[in-house]
């Protein structure tokens, strides 16, 4: 689906440090702005302002919905924000109605790691494809979950938490994201796999372990979802060679083989993945209308 040509959407990515800020016509972003989040703001309503300042740069009636992708469980239907990690002052903000009295257009707001899948099902490469799961893999592992063609539609915003299920001494988020590599080599993803390209034995070891952990992770995922394809993003996505052959390895053995046969396993780093999910929550509300 595709809005009527003139009709745009700003999608709006709020990160661990900045904001970013798209106006989304078709298949581009014709404008684009960041800025830094405060590092200690004195309240919610400068983070709320900052926002709204940043929407109003790039806001005019051609506009007909916003989205905005929060590294939060949120409740989607009333359009709340509980709580936001990195940003503490920030608690139970009624953040769509707050925008929606302000600029007189529908907001839709998600899971960051929703809204990543939603891009890829709508901008990337996830289109025609149905049933999938976006993957990242960053300084977290976050899913979201494409269900016949829309975000699955669950409770609390919650499904697609696989890297918070117990696994080994911990949970998947701690052996399946850059987290696995401090905590173990007490180094950071990007420079081990700066070692690695120059043949560094214990960083490509490192990068095996890690494959071993998200090949189990994938196997959690196919019992609990058998999608047609997983979509794999995120920083630690870019060292991909180091640790796809013992994933795949670790998939392998899933007990199903038909189901290993039938599954795709696709890595991606479709440009401004974020802004373009969350200004695709716009069009899976729209859809089902």
């Amino acid at each position: 689906m595709t809005l009527p040509d003139g009709n745009r959407l700003i999608g709006i990515d709020l990160g661990g440090t900045k904001v970013s800020i798209g106006l989304v016509e078709g298949m581009e972003i014709i404008n684009k702005k960041y800025q830094l989040l405060p590092t200690n703001p004195k309240d919610a309503d400068e983070i709320t302002e900052l926002l709204i300042n940043l929407i109003s740069e790039l806001f005019d009636s051609s506009v007909k919905g916003i989205g905005i992708g929060i590294p939060s469980l949120v409740d989607r239907q009333k359009g709340i924000i509980h709580s936001v990690q990195n940003i503490p002052v920030w608690q139970d903000i009624h953040l769509a109605e707050i925008l929606q009295e302000k600029f007189e257009v529908p907001v839709y707001l998600d899971n960051d790691a929703n809204c990543f899948a939603l891009g890829e099902y709508k901008f990337g490469v996830g289109m025609n494809c149905e049933n999938f799961v976006g993957l990242t893999l960053g300084t977290g592992m976050g899913a979201g979950i494409i269900t016949n063609g829309h975000l699955l539609k669950d409770a609390n915003c919650g499904s697609g938490e696989f890297g918070s299920i117990p696994y080994l001494d911990s949970i998947y988020e701690d052996y399946c994201s850059g987290k696995f590599f401090k905590t173990f080599y007490q180094d950071d993803g990007e420079n081990l796999l700066k070692k690695a390209e120059q043949g560094d034995a214990l960083a490509i070891k490192a990068f095996s372990e890690f494959g071993t952990h998200l090949g189990n992770a994938i196997k959690t995922i196919m019992f609990s979802v058998d999608p047609n394809k997983i979509i794999i993003g995120g920083s630690v996505s870019y060292s991909k060679k180091f640790f796809t052959d013992s994933a795949m390895e670790t998939i392998n053995s899933f007990p199903y083989p038909d189901s290993v046969k039938n599954l795709e396993i696709i890595y991606t780093n479709t440009p401004n993945i974020a802004i373009f999910g969350a200004a695709s929550l716009y069009y899976d509300r729209y859809e089902q209308m």
